[in-house]
């Protein structure tokens, strides 16, 4: 027989209202008692009722952990991850991590639903927090990213040979005066775009001719383009670490009359929904990302792939998307 509230009260010594209070997150309450309530009940094997519900909900759930719902691009992984999902007769749960948030922050609250598996985006994962889903036997996958630091599962589309496609293609142009816009520098995505990109200029005997950080969005795109077309030596070219940004450096070259691709060649990185409208028509590199939830899928499901395990990265191969910005 399940134990109940009231045999928790007894043996904390305490009133049903009480253990009640304990287990609402929020509820007024000593929190030395709480402390007292919550192990009596783990030794009693006590679950809640709010918790009971919440593993029925999450029975089989997968949690998608995204901490940059503003860049288009997540919104498209979340779409085709809520899609294949909801094929298998599975629910998604998100929880979208604000500017100031980190996934430290929000841990307990992320595990206390007990998803079968979490999926992470944009969000950097600590060792703290992989750490804690090992305990809980919870299996971790990173979309769109990887680190090295930490031993988990990653799906990613191979930006190291995207970076290297983009600079084939402008040296292909002729450009002679090509720059970069960055995005975050300890990010994988920043990192191995960056890598690919210099090691074929270097190959060819060139250099990059300057180079900003974007952060990623569009605001700080939009300055680094404002930057770029406002001095003397403008460039001829420009590879943007990502779609949201090139979008913004068009939209900078428009401000000061420079013409795509006559005056100025520019490709991004991602081909967001964006990217293929009339007013951008932005070439850039297409990540795959209906395969790439599904390879997520895919290791979420392996029974033979361990939450405890070292952890396997799966690389995808991108696709140069050619269009009319170069």
């Amino acid at each position: 027989m399940k134990p109940t509230a009231k045999q928790v009260a007894h043996a904390a010594h305490v009133s049903i209202a009480a253990v009640s209070r304990a287990f609402t997150p929020g509820a007024p309450i000593d929190p030395e008692k709480r402390r007292r309530i919550l192990a009596v009940a783990e030794e009693l094997g006590y679950i809640s009722p709010a918790r009971r519900t919440a593993e029925v909900i999450a029975a089989g759930a997968v949690t998608l952990v995204a901490g940059d719902l503003l860049n288009p691009f997540y919104p498209t992984v979340l779409d085709s991850l809520a899609r294949q999902l909801q094929g298998s007769g599975r629910q998604l749960l998100v929880y979208a991590l604000a500017d100031s948030d980190t996934v430290d922050s929000a841990t307990d609250q992320i595990l206390a639903a007990r998803p079968s598996a979490i999926i992470v985006t944009s969000a950097y994962l600590t060792s703290n927090m992989a750490r804690a889903c090992r305990q809980h036997r919870i299996k971790v996958v990173l979309l769109n990213r990887t680190q090295r630091d930490i031993r988990v599962n990653a799906v990613t589309c191979d930006n190291y040979q995207g970076g290297r496609d983009v600079a084939h293609l402008l040296l292909s142009r002729g450009c002679q005066r090509i720059a970069f816009v960055g995005g975050i520098a300890n990010t994988s995505t920043h990192a191995e775009r960056a890598r690919g990109f210099r090691d074929v200029l270097r190959e060819a005997g060139r250099s990059i001719h300057s180079q900003i950080h974007g952060n990623f969005n569009y605001h700080d795109g939009y300055a680094a383009g404002m930057k770029l077309f406002g001095g003397k030596d403008r460039p001829d070219a420009i590879f943007c670490c990502n779609d949201i940004m090139a979008l913004a450096v068009i939209d900078a070259a428009r401000e000061h009359a420079v013409s795509i691709p006559r005056d100025v060649a520019v490709v991004g990185f991602d081909d967001i929904p964006m990217a293929s409208w009339n007013s951008y028509r932005l070439t850039t590199i297409r990540q795959p990302v209906e395969r790439m939830v599904q390879e997520a899928l895919n290791l979420i499901d392996n029974p033979d792939i361990k939450p405890t395990d070292e952890g396997i990265t799966r690389l995808l191969a991108g696709e140069l998307t050619v269009r009319d910005t170069a």
